[in-house]
């Protein structure tokens, strides 16, 4: 029985040993700063009716991480030419094939998130339509005058598309009066919301249109980051060359604020 135990200890530390051994060996690799092949895909990206390669690789910022200080895609069509997108650095990157620009042949969605707390995601987006390859853009920001008023409100107006909306934040006076923004509930100087950039995009239908458009979400805080107040929705469509607005939703985070909403 010993001797049993004895082999089985032995085998099982040489096996952990190799395992050591294996896992340092992949941590020397990240060190090196070896690329990696993240994804790869088949995919019609030209319009020739015939399956690209498309690989997504990286490397790695360090072996204690998964940031990719480098992230690009590599290209092989199926005629043997090759292209090469290079995109922001980030955590977790991914390519979306959608049609966004309506030209009947799918387009390169890249996203990663950054890492930051305010959960966004760098997006680029590509055309790669008879071997040209196009940066298409994405939406520009939306114009969007957000400040605190007396009472312990706020009130958010979207002047692309001439919304306004009226929030109650009464049920954040204690934070307030504490942090100074209000005395005695008025406000101790004017003060404008945080109107945090475009998180992130996400393909969605657009009704009434031919298929798909963009869904555009980012974030209004109040007295600090961590102070969210709601979220901003907005719905673009490619069109003529360009990206044009359909609509925006605003939604508050919290529904015992009770924001009352005045579209003007």
């Amino acid at each position: 029985m010993r001797k049993e135990m004895l082999f089985a200890f032995a085998a099982f530390f040489y096996m952990s040993l190799h395992a050591i051994a294996g896992s340092f060996a992949e941590e020397q690799k990240i060190e090196e700063g070896k690329e990696m092949v993240i994804h790869t895909y088949n995919v019609d990206v030209t319009g020739d009716g015939k399956k690209d390669v498309i690989e997504l690789k990286g490397i790695p910022y360090s072996s204690d991480t998964k940031f990719l200080k480098e992230i690009w895609a590599e290209i092989k069509t199926s005629e043997g030419k090759q292209f090469r997108i290079d995109y922001e650095g980030g955590y977790e990157p991914k390519i979306q094939f959608v049609d966004l620009n309506h030209d009947g042949v799918k387009d390169l969605l890249e996203s990663s998130a950054t890492g930051g707390s305010g959960g966004l995601y760098n997006t680029s987006l590509h055309t790669l339509v008879d071997d040209k390859l196009v940066d298409i853009g994405l939406p520009d920001e939306l114009t969007i005058q957000a400040q605190f008023q007396d009472d312990y409100k706020a009130v958010i107006k979207f002047t692309d598309t001439n919304q306004s909306y009226t929030v109650d934040l009464k049920d954040r006076k204690k934070d307030y009066d504490r942090l100074g923004l209000y005395i005695d509930g008025k406000l101790n100087e004017p003060t404008e919301l945080m109107v945090l950039p475009y998180a992130f995009f996400e393909p969605v239908k657009i009704a009434d249109k031919k298929g798909k458009g963009l869904k555009a979400t980012q974030r209004i805080s109040g007295a600090y980051h961590a102070d969210a107040i709601g979220d901003v929705f907005s719905y673009w469509y490619y069109e003529n060359n360009k990206w044009n607005l359909m609509k925006i939703e605003w939604k508050e985070l919290k529904e015992q604020n009770g924001g009352n909403k005045n579209n003007n």
